[in-house]
């Protein structure tokens, strides 16, 4: 139910070669996938001692050099903001999507927030995208002449992405104001056959098939004792292990490449074979000014959603579409056995999908909001005592993990190279579980026994680090820096007595 201001709780095979042909890319599918999962896990840096503090000088790295050599997240750089740039660069962006006001995606989330953020710097951001939908109004950007401090919106002729008039926008553009100084694409928007031919190319992977496949084998460990597989997923399943030998033979010819987790740049150098000097490692950012402690405003969204009042109550959440592959399978129930235990747990959901109604029917001890606006998010995290994150998808780094740790939130997620790479990095972080309902009801076990007390003290550690790390600040300089070290190689240097 959309959020509002009451709430209610709650080409083909022939058909004869069609059976023969899953049982051999099962039986190749998961001879290669446990290779591929093995390379994940050994490429994947280990969690941290256990700690009873973290603190952010622990995100912080010593490095003197080229740039281009860093091999762990920039964000851990100290790469100054407070000082205007020494150019202002032109970056055409290509984007599928650009925000919308109403329940924009995550990369186009980070697309917003990034981009924004650079044109406030006084660069000269221009992004090609597909049309909003009839009625519906981007919440940052214009779509007339350039204006300081937003960026420039080219949108095609409407809201389906066709890369080919996308590019035909870019050349007019570039014939009219001069050459670009930087092409970012937001992980495909810029199809290999145009990408290939760009030296000043920068793409950010949002995802890549071999997380994909990662994310498969999971979800079909997730099925149910009685639940067959589709024959729509063991084909997709079974495709992709052509994906990932596809992705390594085209990859090579993009300039430069973005990883938005430290375990993605492992793979684009270790199993891709990029070489190293043109992967960079840069995590997404949330905006430090919408996503901020604030007992007040928890509170009151408490009060909004009729949570009860009072300090009892240990109250839980999550965020985001609410589809099997979020894992939401596993935390139904998981939660539905929780909740029998203990009647003072509560879990808030936030977002739309076919798990919505299922949620609402576990009784009183849900609510179900249905998507909540952006403006409503940092209540909606505040309100919480600790962010569940269930997903079977590795791809990516979910923004909500870091939203929810910017709000000084401790969080509950599923046990990926990604996440425990560069989000739960310290014990005190949270917790992590293999994709199974036993292993996350044995976490969601711990916090209740933890408490609403020791869940805050987790979360002060959380803030902190998520500060250090995951501000928008924190990712548009790096970005910053990346995007002028391709344009003139001297600012590849670090640290510089200019920039730094």
């Amino acid at each position: 139910m959309a959020f509002s201001s009451s709430f209610h709780r709650p080409k083909k095979p022939h058909s004869n070669m069609l059976s023969l042909i899953p049982s051999f890319h099962t039986v190749l599918l998961f001879l290669l996938a446990l290779s591929a999962v093995a390379i994940i896990f050994l490429h994947t840096p280990a969690l941290s001692p256990c700690s009873t503090t973290a603190t952010a000088s622990s995100s912080r790295r010593a490095f003197s050099g080229d740039l281009r050599h860093v091999d762990f997240s920039w964000n851990s750089l100290r790469l100054t903001s407070d000082r205007p740039p020494p150019t202002a660069l032109r970056i055409a962006v290509f984007s599928r999507k650009w925000p919308v006001a109403t329940a924009p995606g995550g990369m186009e989330r980070h697309a917003l927030t990034l981009h924004s953020a650079l044109a406030r710097r006084g660069h000269r951001v221009h992004v090609f995208t597909s049309a909003p939908s009839s009625g519906e109004r981007p919440p940052e950007g214009g779509e007339e002449e350039e204006e300081p401090g937003r960026p420039r919106l080219h949108f095609l002729s409407d809201a389906r992405w066709r890369c080919d008039e996308a590019w035909g926008l870019y050349e007019a553009e570039a014939a009219r104001g001069g050459p670009f100084d930087v092409v970012h694409s937001e992980s495909v928007a810029l199809f290999h056959r145009w990408a290939r031919d760009v030296p000043n190319l920068v793409v950010s992977w949002h995802g890549i098939s071999l997380e994909a496949l990662h994310s498969g084998i999971y979800q079909d460990l997730a099925r149910g004792p009685d639940e067959p597989m589709t024959p729509a997923f063991n084909r997709s399943l079974a495709e992709s292990i052509y994906k990932v030998l596809s992705e390594i033979r085209f990859f090579r010819s993009y300039a430069h490449h973005v990883a938005i987790s430290d375990s993605t740049g492992e793979m684009l150098r270790d199993v891709y074979q990029i070489p190293s000097g043109r992967v960079h490692v840069i995590l997404n950012g949330v905006d430090e000014d919408k996503f901020a402690p604030d007992t007040r405003l928890g509170d009151a969204f408490r009060a909004e959603i009729g949570l009860p009042g009072g300090g009892a109550a240990l109250v839980m959440g999550v965020a985001g579409r609410l589809v099997k592959d979020k894992g939401h399978p596993l935390l139904f129930e998981a939660f539905s056995k929780l909740a029998s235990r203990h009647p003072n747990v509560y879990l808030v959901v936030a977002g739309s999908g076919p798990w919505a109604q299922r949620y609402a029917d576990l009784g009183a001890n849900v609510i179900a909001l249905g998507p909540v606006p952006p403006s409503k998010l940092n209540g909606f995290y505040n309100s919480l005592d600790v962010f569940l994150n269930p997903t079977l998808r590795p791809q990516g780094l979910d923004l909500t993990l870091m939203e929810a740790m910017q709000c000084g939130k401790p969080v509950v997620a599923t046990r990926f190279p990604s996440i425990k790479g560069t989000i739960v990095v310290e014990e005190e972080f949270g917790y992590t579980f293999s994709p199974n309902v036993e292993a996350l009801l044995e976490v969601l076990e711990k916090v209740v026994g933890e408490g609403k007390a020791r869940m805050a003290q987790r979360g002060r550690a959380c803030k902190e680090y998520a500060k250090s790390m995951f501000t928008a600040s924190k990712m548009a300089s790096a970005y910053e820096r990346l995007f002028l070290c391709i344009k003139n190689e001297t600012y590849c240097r670090y640290p510089s007595a200019l920039l730094d």
